[in-house]
């Protein structure tokens, strides 16, 4: 029997995988939430592989026409005002760290705002500004000096002990209280995923962020959306801030931008935040072609008519699909997404977290089913995450949860 670290796939077709001995497995989360548009999407690879054969990389003083395409379709149904972008990353944790250095640039302030659980990179920096001390733990330079972490809008298990509708919002309450009273005094910006994905596929209560917008007017922030997992049709819109309506005043793109795994990022922005010089954030693979051309084709499927529209309809089947799935079983406590994103909070008989069984359940999942699942914190969390391809058909979403109801009758 195979584990998950054993595997040799070989081959790839929308959200299935054909390992090398010819058994085929269901990937119910995108390979790490990168295959936005699954494995093999013909019209991705035709474009990488007819790029491959004319040119593969120029200088990025060269570029520029090409990135100008991505960030004119990029910006033009982008929320907020944002009309300028930035396109020298291939990856989220650098894309964040350009949106932290253009916020800190623009206001002469320091501090950076983040959430508890969050998750905004590898980096040592984007580590530093995660709100996870695990990932920290044997770094001890990446705790970044001016990085401010507060309480998570986490409804199921409020740190406030309060319930909605009438809690007071005091999650944001606190962050006044943590600028008043942790930071240097000099913020400059807040950065925030508008649904926390590695820590649990956390969505804020409705009202957040109208509220924390008027906050970061109030002081003067900077608003960062890290959508680098639920940007490019993941919520069944191009972006998450206008299902939300969280009016950021800057968006970071990767993981889903590049379709097929082509890894590409890009930092979308209001024009007046447009201060870098190119020598201040800048890499060797920025704005290479493969990445620019996976980007703008993957960009033309989710723009066809209907695509999202489809994804939003696939979004509601998985989520009634799951909800029916949740009462039958004890082990789950909530069954929380929107559109094709979507976490299962695994818990004991007395309500708390269960991290050895959201484990079992993955493992087994792979193991018994042939079923591709992940959790949430890195294995540390309790939370198990299904985020199929946006291609994904209404037989394959059915097909996942057969498979994962099989899997919870037997660890239940």
């Amino acid at each position: 029997m195979q584990t998950l670290t054993q595997s040799r796939f070989r081959y790839g077709n929308g959200i299935r995988l054909i390992d090398d001995s010819g058994v085929e497995y269901l990937d119910a989360v995108s390979g790490t939430f990168n295959l936005s548009l699954g494995y093999n999407h013909p019209h991705i690879v035709e474009k990488v592989q007819e790029q491959v054969g004319n040119l593969t990389h120029m200088s990025s003083s060269f570029t520029e026409p090409y990135v100008n395409d991505v960030l004119e379709k990029l910006t033009e149904i982008a929320p907020n005002g944002i009309d300028a972008g930035w396109m020298r990353d291939i990856t989220g944790s650098t894309a964040n760290e350009c949106a932290v250095k253009i916020a800190q640039k623009y206001t002469q302030s320091s501090d950076i705002i983040s959430l508890y659980l969050s998750h905004h990179g590898q980096s040592q920096f984007a580590t530093g500004i995660s709100g996870n001390a695990f990932r920290r733990k044997k770094f001890p330079n990446s705790a970044a000096a001016n990085s401010v972490h507060v309480p998570a809008p986490y409804c199921y298990r409020c740190p406030f002990n309060s319930s909605g509708p009438n809690c007071g919002f005091q999650c944001i309450e606190a962050i006044s209280d943590h600028i008043e009273y942790a930071s240097s005094g000099s913020v400059a910006c807040m950065i925030i995923e508008p649904i926390l994905g590695n820590g649990g596929n956390i969505i804020p209560p409705e009202g957040y962020f109208e509220r924390l917008r008027k906050l970061c007017d109030e002081y003067s922030i900077i608003l960062i959306a890290d959508e680098v997992q639920t940007g490019i049709g993941r919520t069944g819109y191009m972006y998450a801030s206008e299902l939300f309506n969280i009016q950021p005043d800057i968006i970071t793109l990767a993981k889903g931008l590049g379709g097929i795994g082509i890894p590409v990022a890009a930092v979308l922005m209001q024009s007046r935040l447009d201060v870098l010089e190119k020598h201040e954030h800048s890499f060797t693979s920025g704005s290479n072609l493969l990445s620019l051309i996976a980007a703008k084709s993957t960009l033309e499927v989710v723009s066809e008519p209907g695509f999202l529209d489809e994804v939003k309809l696939k979004g509601e089947i998985l989520r009634e699909l799951l909800h029916e799935l949740a009462p039958k079983y004890k082990c789950i406590g909530e069954a929380r997404g929107v559109g094709l994103m979507w976490g299962l909070e695994i818990v004991d008989s007395q309500g708390a977290p269960d991290v050895v069984k959201a484990n079992a359940i993955i493992e087994r999942a792979f193991t018994d089913q042939h079923l591709i699942l992940r959790g949430s914190r890195y294995g540390l969390g309790n939370v198990v995450k299904v985020r199929p391809s946006l291609t994904v058909t209404t037989d394959e979403l059915v097909e996942i949860t057969e498979r994962l109801e099989s899997v919870l009758q037997s660890v239940n």
